[in-house]
């Protein structure tokens, strides 16, 4: 949902970084996936607020490696696989972090990872069917944003456990209704 509102806003802006950086867009991709795993890395020492800081760093490299492949022409099917990969490698370090922190109990943890990588497999799944797939409640956008604001309510507020508990529940169930909305999608298409 987010991206589909926010591309047609940022496109413009990331072209014009993407024409200036002169460095392979999969180079990129491989920095934002270790600034992801340094946030998964700060949630675990329990720093709440750099863990969300990293996170949206690293949410720029992921923006800027696709405008850096468009804008100079080297965007290919690897880039893509790699990009698509590294994202899942990345939302799992950040729940892993947070997991590892106290924060929530490990099986939360494993359902908000397994529903993170299910809401991609269904979208990666339905694309090899030949439809397109990006519907939902809590894409990879909204999923972070989730983890992003329950984390500084959390640090900024306190009873950091309580919160952290209710940000993964919350991202864990969003992704949930997304995986089935994204079914249904494909039922209906598949059907018709």
């Amino acid at each position: 949902m987010l991206n589909d509102k926010l591309r047609p806003q940022t496109n413009k802006f990331t072209a014009k970084i993407g024409e200036k950086i002169e460095i392979n867009p999969n180079i990129v991709t491989l920095i934002g996936l270790f600034v992801s795993i340094f946030s998964g890395v700060m949630f675990a020492s329990g720093n709440l607020v750099a863990g969300a800081l990293f996170i949206i760093i690293s949410g720029f490299f992921d923006i800027i490696d696709g405008a850096i492949a468009r804008s100079q022409n080297r965007k290919t099917k690897f880039g893509g696989f790699l990009d698509s990969t590294c994202d899942r490698f990345a939302d799992a370090a950040i729940i892993i972090g947070i997991i590892y922190s106290g924060y929530v109990d490990p099986i939360l943890g494993a359902l908000a990872i397994h529903a993170s990588i299910t809401v991609s497999y269904v979208r990666s799944r339905a694309e090899q069917e030949g439809i397109k797939c990006t519907i939902g409640i809590a894409e990879r956008a909204e999923r972070l944003l989730i983890i992003i604001i329950g984390s500084l309510i959390a640090a900024l507020f306190g009873g950091s456990h309580n919160i952290m508990l209710f940000t993964i529940l919350l991202l864990t169930v969003l992704s949930y209704i997304t995986v089935f909305q994204r079914i249904h999608y494909v039922l209906m298409n598949l059907e018709n």
